[in-house]
C-alpha cells in the first residue's frame, strides 16, 4: 500500500525548494546517534547566517552523552517524554548587548532565529529533522549554562534527530504528528 504524501497539502509557489516545504518540526524522533561530522556541518551552518554588525549573537549548547539527562530536566515535562528520544538536546541562547558598544543588540533574537532556521535547513540536507521547544525552564537553563538572564539568556531549547514512527508516541500528540499547513502568502506579505 502507499502512503500519502504528507506535503501534497503543503502548496508552495513553483520553483519554492522542497528543503523549506518539506522543514518541519516532528516530535517521533529515533535515538540513533547523529555523526560528529555530520552534527558538525549542522552546526557550522548556522555559523554562516547574516548579524547585525557581525555580531553573531547565537549561541548553541548541545548535550554529550554525559550531560544529556541533564538537558533533558531542563525541560517542561511536556516535552521532555518524546524529547528524550532524538539524537542530539540543546539549547540556543543570545548575547543582547554589542561586544563593540555595550549598547542593547535590537535585532539579537532575528539573528538568533536566522542562525536557527540554516542550522534546521542544512539539518534537513543531511536527513535529520529539527523541533525547537519554548517550553523550557529559562531560568534553570540560564543558572545551568552560567547565564546572567539579562545580557545573555536562553531563548529556546532544540532537539536534532532522525524520524521514527509517530506510533511511540501518546495518542494526543500522534494525532497531530504531520506537517503543518500554512497562512496564505497574501495574509503575511502586505504590498503597499
Amino acid at each position: 500500500m502507499t502512503l500519502p504524501n504528507p506535503y501534497d497539502y503543503r502548496d508552495p509557489f513553483a520553483g519554492v525548494s522542497p528543503l523549506f516545504v518539506e522543514r518541519w518540526s516532528p516530535r517521533a524522533f529515533d535515538s540513533t546517534p547523529i555523526d560528529p561530522d555530520t552534527l558538525q556541518r549542522v552546526m557550522d551552518a548556522a555559523r554562516w547566517s547574516p548579524s547585525c554588525f557581525n555580531e553573531q549573537p547565537w549561541r548553541f549548547h548541545t548535550a554529550t552523552d554525559a550531560t544529556f539527562d541533564q538537558f533533558v530536566e531542563l525541560l517542561q515535562e511536556g516535552n521532555r517524554g518524546w524529547a528524550q528520544h532524538a539524537g542530539v538536546i540543546g539549547f540556543l541562547s543570545v548575547l543582547t548587548r554589542f561586544r563593540h558598544n555595550g549598547k542593547a543588540n535590537a535585532s539579537a533574537e532575528l539573528d538568533c532565529g536566522a542562525a536557527w532556521m540554516a542550522m534546521s535547513l542544512q539539518a534537513r540536507m543531511e536527513g535529520l529533522y529539527t523541533h525547537a521547544m519554548a517550553g523550557i525552564d529559562h531560568a534553570a537553563a540560564d543558572r545551568y549554562f552560567g547565564l546572567d538572564g539579562e545580557q545573555q539568556r536562553v531563548l529556546i531549547g532544540f532537539v536534532i534527530g532522525y524520524p521514527a514512527d509517530r506510533g511511540q508516541l501518546p495518542d494526543n500528540l500522534r494525532q497531530r504528528e504531520q506537517p503543518s499547513a500554512r497562512k496564505p502568502l497574501a495574509e503575511i506579505w502586505q504590498r503597499y
